[in-house]
């Protein structure tokens, strides 16, 4: 990678860390429907990244929200863990020849439907573990999988549209 493409992907990381922070924290639809775009970064970080490195950024991104959000690690652990499936779900879902040589994961290089695929079954996954460990038990289980379910499509549906805006 260039200089300048790792200097256009620090930059968008860090302003999908600041408009969670900032903007993004107080967006909430109906009690249910949480926006976490954060985890943007982490999706469209290239797959040929270190993976010590790559569960470390994760873990990072996931602590630092954690400190704005107080929740005591539920993000941290929620980006560990999709960014220890990542690869599988690249292999399975994605499945481009060459996507071993692809630099950037984004809208323009996967096009929608296997962009959508790839951001939405991400999403998923995080949102089930920060929801399961937030809510921690199963008297919550009908509250717990509407808020999986509305979050997951408002984030993924906010992912999509950033990425429309965004030129890689």
């Amino acid at each position: 990678m260039t200089l300048r493409e790792i200097t256009n992907l620090v930059f968008l990381f860090l302003l999908y860390l600041l408009l969670q922070i900032l903007i993004l924290r107080n967006v909430v639809l109906f009690d249910y429907a949480f926006c976490f775009v954060y985890i943007a970064g982490i999706l469209l970080l290239p797959p040929q990244i270190n993976r010590s490195a790559f569960l470390l950024i994760s873990f990072f991104t996931g602590v630092i929200v954690d400190t704005f959000y107080n929740t005591l690690g539920m993000h941290a652990a929620a980006t560990v863990l999709i960014a220890y499936v990542r690869p599988l779900i690249l292999r399975t879902q994605v499945d481009l020849p060459g996507q071993e040589q692809r630099q950037v994961l984004s809208l323009n290089e996967l096009g929608f439907n296997k962009f959508f695929r790839y951001t939405i079954l991400l999403a998923l996954i995080h949102h089930t573990t920060l929801f399961t460990i937030e809510a921690s038990s199963l008297t919550l289980l009908v509250p717990t999988l509407i808020r999986i379910a509305a979050s997951t499509l408002f984030t993924t549906i906010c992912i999509v549209l950033i990425q429309f805006f965004t030129r890689n």
